[in-house]
């Protein structure tokens, strides 16, 4: 994956996720659900790195250029059920 991910948190549990990749630039903005960050077993201080391993799992399953504008992760919880979770939950602890 060359793609690297500029982060940059924009209050209230949003982030604002840059990326540039062969075809242009991808630009989305996060929405670090308190409840999915709870799953996860993690601090609120830790919500940035949610949403970095949020964006490296979404990109190892789909071009970086479909990542939709708007990403809540509730919604990424209900498409990919416990495997996100606990595939986050595993990098997390290993990060």
């Amino acid at each position: 994956m060359s793609e690297q991910f500029q982060i940059q948190p924009m209050g209230d549990h949003d982030y604002l996720v840059r990326a540039r990749y062969s075809g242009g630039v991808m630009e989305s903005r996060f929405q670090a659900s308190p409840d999915v960050v709870s799953l996860l077993h993690v601090a609120e201080d830790d919500e940035q790195r949610v949403i970095e391993e949020t964006v490296l799992y979404l990109s190892e399953r789909q071009p970086v250029m479909d990542i939709p504008p708007l990403v809540d992760l509730d919604d990424v919880a209900a498409a990919y059920g416990d495997q996100y979770i606990d595939e986050l939950s595993r990098r997390l602890k290993h990060a």
